[in-house]
């Protein structure tokens, strides 16, 4: 219930930024990203979860970032609750997809997490807490390339709730779900102008094949502090395939 009160406040407050929208300096996007998920169980309690994603424009059709994760996973008893460690390499393009400068730039992603899933009849609540670090690489940008080596440009926390809400089931292991949530990000550190780094409200559909393959089809909201000041807020289509290795 502590979880549930904790994060209550956190969706309350990540709709802030959208009532102020109006009043800012707001850029609009729209873009399509793609992820692969496969996990591998290791005994009862330990898992790997490696993800690829790639996200692009659609007007004009130029990348917008694409990205590596693998994390490790440990339950924490049968408490619900589950820990994890992991890092992470984006590859960053312009964030303007009109931009002549061709500069793809690398960040590093070390992070620490903590989830905690609810189960009450045919709802799943999922709380995910991670605080990660990211480091930037050096760029010369007047000779549009990179430079030597790495700086810490902010440490950024973030909290998700994801509901998902089986309403038709299928065969054994195979069901449609509704899901919906929202994800809040916000950052500390010395190259930080704004607390709030950006809001993601999520909803669609998760189609579950088997116990060890399902498929997300969802529409996100995005809104992203820009640095310098404003917003911008994109429309995001992402299509999502979640892969889990059975072991006999």
């Amino acid at each position: 219930m502590k979880a549930v009160a904790f994060s209550s406040i956190f969706v309350i407050l990540s709709f802030w930024p959208k009532l102020t929208l109006a009043q800012k300096d707001v850029i609009h996007q729209q873009l399509i990203w793609y992820g692969y998920f496969f996990t591998v169980p290791i005994g009862e309690k330990w898992s790997i979860i490696a993800e690829v994603q790639e996200r692009h424009f659609v007007h004009p059709l130029v990348q917008h970032q694409w990205s590596l994760r693998a994390h490790i996973h440990r339950k924490l008893g049968e408490s619900g609750w589950e820990a994890s460690a992991g890092f992470a390499g984006f590859f960053q393009s312009p964030n303007n997809p009109y931009s002549e400068l061709d500069l793809i730039e690398p960040e590093l992603r070390p992070h620490l997490e903590m989830a905690y899933r609810q189960k009450l009849n045919k709802l799943t609540i999922d709380h995910r807490y991670r605080a990660e670090a990211r480091y930037f690489h050096h760029l010369n940008l007047e000779a549009s390339e990179l430079a030597d080596g790495y700086f810490i440009g902010s440490f950024r926390f973030r909290y998700r709730i994801m509901a998902s809400y089986a309403i038709w089931k299928i065969k054994e292991n195979q069901l449609l779900k509704v899901i919906a949530g929202d994800e809040l990000m916000v950052q500390a550190g010395g190259t930080v102008n704004y607390t709030f780094d950006q809001n993601r409200l999520i909803a669609g559909v998760n189609f579950t094949f088997s116990s060890a393959l399902n498929m997300d089809l969802t529409y996100q909201k995005w809104i992203n502090q820009r640095q310098l000041g404003g917003y911008y807020n994109r429309d995001i289509f992402r299509l999502t395939v979640n892969h889990r290795l059975e072991v006999k």
